[in-house]
């Protein structure tokens, strides 16, 4: 495993400061454009964005609706305005065509302390040996969704992390942050990703928005990887990496799994520039088969 004070030194070095951090500086000015735009629209003149993460109006005219959390409404046999559907739809589509994890890279407000937690640990190399397995947030998913059915009423948003974050920092409830302070210590302390990577049914409900979506990252140039195992120390979901970059040259070097949340990260950190954003119908490169026909001519 790469040592902390070395990890992301090469690319540093071979790219820049800028070229490898670009990503993560991208997807922290998404999250907090997010936040920002929320809370100047709190003022009566201006009406950029009004509401919650949750469901919110942009401009008086377009809706937008959390798609996981009207699945829960929609349980728990509650009256559904059309708005509301209609906003839930043009979200979905959305994480539908870019990526449904790129919510919880590049929206999500809970993705800031969970990235700190994991930051403080390799810093002070907090080591633990308990592992949450990825499919305990499946687990939660179906129940965060059974219960509206049982109950009537959407319990898991009175819980929901993501929920209560986004209302404290919008409309300045302080309960959140115990909250937020738990899953910190959580991803510090006890296991790492804890919560993003293996607890939350949000990321869950996204990923399956992810099967079929145009925005992958791409090993495209996975040849010349020099096996400094960079990407898959800094990568949130690391089992989604393998299948793209150590392939056959058969195999397609797009990452297709549902985890991958689109974060950047593996091209930031790469002095070899292996890895690119692209498109889910990226083509293998045809240098290895060009070389097969030379050579069998």
């Amino acid at each position: 495993m790469t040592e902390f004070k070395r990890l992301g030194q090469d690319a540093i070095q071979t790219k820049g400061w800028f070229r490898s951090y670009k990503w993560l500086l991208l997807r922290r000015f998404s999250q907090f454009t997010i936040i920002a735009l929320f809370l100047i629209s709190l003022s009566p003149d201006i009406n950029i964005i009004k509401g919650s993460m949750i469901s919110s109006v942009v401009l008086d005219s377009v809706p937008l609706s959390d798609p996981f959390v009207l699945s829960q409404s929609v349980l728990a046999s509650k009256h559904i305005e059309a708005n509301a559907l209609i906003g839930a739809a043009i979200v979905a589509l959305f994480y539908f065509t870019v990526g449904g994890r790129v919510y919880c890279s590049w929206v999500c407000p809970v993705n800031i302390i969970t990235d700190t937690a994991e930051w403080l640990r390799n810093k002070l190399s907090i080591k633990t040996a308990l592992h949450i397995s990825s499919r305990n947030r499946y687990g939660l998913l179906a129940f965060s969704l059974l219960l509206p059915l049982l109950t009537g009423t959407i319990v898991w948003e009175l819980v929901n992390p993501v929920t209560l974050l986004s209302r404290s920092i919008i409309f300045g409830s302080a309960m959140a942050w115990l909250v937020v302070s738990a899953i910190f210590l959580l991803d510090a302390l006890v296991s790492r990703r804890a919560w993003c990577g293996h607890l939350c049914p949000m990321g869950a409900f996204y990923s399956l928005l992810n099967h079929f979506s145009l925005l992958r990252v791409n090993a495209d140039k996975r040849e010349q990887c020099n096996d400094c195992m960079e990407c898959f120390t800094i990568c949130p979901e690391p089992q989604v990496i393998r299948p793209a970059l150590k392939g056959s040259t058969e195999t397609s070097t797009v990452i297709f799994s549902e985890s991958c949340t689109n974060c950047g990260r593996c091209i930031d950190i790469c002095a070899q520039d292996v890895f690119s954003m692209g498109s889910r119908f990226h083509k293998l490169p045809t240098t290895h088969n060009s070389h097969q026909k030379e050579v069998s001519s």
